[in-house]
């Protein structure tokens, strides 16, 4: 038997479940889960913020693990083996999009924790293909959140350009993460997070942040991009004023809130508006082919498999700094 939390209804909390054992199918494996991270994402499938999940679902999609079995079809990996599962879980192949190679944006796509079930299990199956090979640097909890924090945070930061003064909107997983990575690549980081909430500005600037504030602050001076890790859609108007002419902002979340409407003059000057959707396999191979020698150093919370449901409200409430980890 596996057991797993799983969300039956949305907006409801997950269930302790125990489930039958599970075996990999052509082209799939199986991964014995040794920790996955708590997405902000996880909170938005649970809420119901997006739109057609699988239910009942198994959520979870920064998974760490090692294979304990593999379906038949499967080459290059191998029993043991420690791998990464992220987000993007499975892509058709023939629509417009992956023959453009741009398999984030696949027509017919298979979601880990949204549509095809997750990590907040004792195991999970998954794509061969879409399963990155992890080595053993790195603890199984430090590891989980670069599955799609850290994902996420490299497409949005590669999006953003080659601009030297990077702002950070939104200072959870995905930019405790990219802060270090910024700096890592020589880049002046400023941090904004809630108004008023100096922990986590603090917390900032012991990742490097030259300067970290308000979301409500102006920085001490223009921005070249910034990346909008915060869900919140008034926060655009603020980033689009903090950036220089020419200057790019990232939206990098899969949900936000409704952007308000705001003057033409903060988007004129060529400044640039873009949104980040989801990952391609490319990504994973460059950023974690990379991150051993970035130095990056996770901040996070591990909790019981059992105590998910702790786990998401306490992200939802900010109450900790980095990411949280749920340990089967």
């Amino acid at each position: 038997m596996m057991h797993a939390m799983v969300l039956n209804t949305l907006k409801s909390p997950l269930v302790w479940t125990e489930l039958p054992d599970r075996h990999p199918g052509p082209g799939q494996i199986r991964v014995k889960v040794a920790a996955c991270g708590v997405c902000r994402t996880d909170l938005h499938v649970v809420d119901g913020e997006l739109p057609d999940p699988k239910l009942p679902i198994i959520p979870g999609h920064e998974i760490v693990g090692r294979i304990d079995e593999i379906g038949s079809g499967v080459d290059g990996l191998a029993l043991g083996q420690r791998v990464g599962i992220p987000w993007l879980g499975h892509t058709c192949g023939i629509c417009p999009y992956c023959r453009m190679h741009r398999e984030n944006l696949c027509d017919h796509p298979i979601f880990t924790g949204f549509t095809r079930d997750g990590g907040f299990a004792t195991a999970t199956i998954a794509d061969a293909r879409f399963a990155f090979p992890l080595g053993e640097a790195g603890s199984d909890e430090s590891l989980a959140p670069l599955l799609c924090a850290g994902l996420i945070g490299w497409r949005s930061l590669v999006m953003a350009g080659d601009g030297r003064k990077i702002g950070l909107y939104g200072f959870g997983a995905a930019a405790h993460i990219i802060a270090q990575v910024a700096k890592w690549q020589g880049r002046s980081v400023f941090g904004f997070t809630r108004p008023g909430d100096t922990g986590t500005q603090a917390f900032a600037r012991s990742l490097g942040a030259t300067w970290a504030g308000g979301s409500d602050d102006m920085p001490p001076e223009p921005l070249d991009a910034a990346i909008i890790f915060a869900t919140v859609g008034a926060l655009v108007p603020l980033a689009l004023k903090a950036v220089r002419k020419g200057g790019r902002v990232v939206c990098a979340g899969i949900h936000m809130s409704d952007i308000p409407s705001f003057p033409y003059r903060l988007l004129w000057e060529e400044r640039q508006l873009l949104s980040v959707a989801n990952l391609t396999r490319q990504d994973g191979i460059d950023f974690l082919g990379q991150a051993p020698a970035m130095g990056i150093l996770t901040t996070s919370t591990a909790y019981p498999l059992q105590k998910a449901n702790e786990a998401l409200a306490d992200l939802r409430a900010g109450r900790f700094h980095g990411a949280a980890v749920l340990k089967p």
